[in-house]
């Protein structure tokens, strides 16, 4: 194939986004990186957005993480073109993607692309999940990150995986009381995974340093236990949790109520391939993290000219992003003729190297925090799934009871997942709950629409 002629143009500009346009730049290919926040680094490492406000909760390791990042931007600039604020609303013809900055909407075309799109939170509905004052735990870190809004005064933390002591501790730091982390897993499944855990034994290190912080300043964390519901008027003022056994559902006469004014509930990410879908990429189905696009070693997809990296082809967080990132940059490096195959190999070894230790250490905390049929347990009849279409969980039972076998079924016969957010809130426990009836893994999906996100009319006035 022949030199490019347009720039490699990136989706995302988080760490696997950013690593791949550094990559890319070092060999002298120019890049577009396109995405919808005002700054890179994507949710993990954006940072704040107004440098003047003092953030006691950000250790020196986040901001060295950070600093980093804008570093590896500013180092590779003469290279990347950046378009911020600037959302993806799908593919446009062959080898074009149709895009909206504030209120134009133009082509952006490609020769080669990478999609780095994250991915986004799970949510696990519960019996009082809506009330104000109950997020999800990257929102409440988000929050923080981003110009220290405090998400309430007395918070509970409730969920599994590494993201529960770390941001424990940050709202700590920020001053918020924490009364208590509920960890779903067990300790005894987290002492199993010290093997996998070996292969990062510096995010082992800290890990066990925010356990000892946590225990410094009294914050328990209780393992096995988990969320069983919530309470409250106009706002939260009441959670109960209780004991969780091997399925995780709630142990009876376990449960203990806690009055708190907020809530931080994480039960892990869910990659965002939507834009990936609508480019007929073919995916397989991944328990963990939902649809999982297919990729070979180089991060190419079963299109040649596509490569997926970071978040939205599997969770494995800032490092394993990274890695995948330079990787699909050499890929696509050795593709346009400009490295030899032999220099790429040669180059991506270290990056192979440490992609493969960090897939080994986060398979530890995916088994440990494998979602259990329990949690299905804990809505109520009048519990909402779907909060855009207002479907509780009766709806969706009387319809299961009816036959439905599949998630296009569910969706016709509901509406869920045809609201604004696309699925991206109630697919998760629509496909755990068909699981759990058929017994079988594929249900099939929500499929996404074009455009990904809305058009404004003031976006389409020109010429009408």
């Amino acid at each position: 194939m022949p030199q490019s002629t347009l720039p490699v143009v990136i989706v995302g500009a988080g760490t696997a986004g950013i690593s791949a346009a550094a990559e890319l730049a070092e060999t002298g290919i120019h890049s577009i990186v396109i995405d919808e926040a005002p700054r890179i680094g994507g949710a993990v490492f954006r940072g704040p957005f107004r440098e003047a406000i003092e953030l006691p909760h950000l250790d020196n390791k986040l901001r060295k993480k950070i600093s980093n990042i804008r570093q590896l931007y500013q180092d590779n600039q003469p290279h990347i073109q950046l378009m911020l604020e600037t959302r993806v609303l799908g593919p446009s013809g062959d080898n074009a993607l149709l895009v909206r900055h504030k209120d134009d909407v133009f082509e952006v075309p490609y020769e080669q692309l990478i999609i780095a799109t994250g991915c986004h939170e799970r949510s696990i509905p519960f019996d009082g999940w809506q009330l104000p004052g109950i997020m999800l735990l990257g929102g409440v870190q988000l929050q923080l990150k981003s110009g220290l809004v405090k998400p309430g005064q007395k918070i509970a933390i409730v969920g599994t995986g590494p993201l529960l002591p770390l941001v424990a501790c940050q709202l700590h730091k920020a001053g918020v009381h924490v009364v208590g982390v509920y960890e779903a897993g067990k300790f005894s499944g987290f002492a199993k995974e010290s093997r996998a855990f070996l292969n990062r034994p510096l995010l082992t290190l800290e890990g066990m340093g925010l356990l000892s912080y946590l225990k410094a300043h009294a914050i328990p964390i209780h393992y096995g236990w988990g969320i069983v519901s919530a309470k409250g008027q106009d706002s939260l003022n009441n959670i109960t949790v209780a004991q969780y056994n091997e399925d995780w559902y709630p142990i009876q006469d376990t449960e203990t109520d806690i009055e708190v004014d907020s809530l931080a509930v994480g039960y892990g990410f869910v990659s965002r391939n939507q834009l990936a879908q609508l480019m007929d990429i073919e995916h397989d189905i991944c328990s963990f993290s939902g649809l999982k696009p297919q990729v070979n070693e180089w991060q190419m997809s079963n299109q040649a000219n596509i490569y997926i990296a970071g978040d939205s082809v599997g969770i494995l967080g800032g490092e394993g992003a990274m890695m995948e990132g330079r990787i699909a940059a050499l890929a696509i490096a050795q593709e346009i003729k400009i490295l030899s195959s032999t220099a790429v190999k040669k180059k991506a070894s270290k990056y192979f190297n440490l992609l493969n230790k960090v897939k080994l250490f986060r398979a530890g905390f995916d088994r440990v925090g494998r979602r259990r049929e329990g949690l299905l347990s804990l809505l109520k009849p009048d519990t909402l799934v779907c909060r855009c279409e207002n479907v509780t969980r009766a709806d969706i039972d009387k319809v299961i009871n009816q036959g439905v076998k599949d998630i296009t079924s569910l969706k016709m016969r509901t509406r869920v997942g045809m609201g604004d957010c696309q699925g991206k809130t109630c697919n998760s426990y629509c496909q755990d709950r068909l699981r759990q009836e058929l017994d079988t893994l594929d249900v099939g999906y929500v499929k996404p629409r074009f455009p990904l996100d809305p058009i404004p009319f003031s976006a389409l006035s020109e010429g009408v």
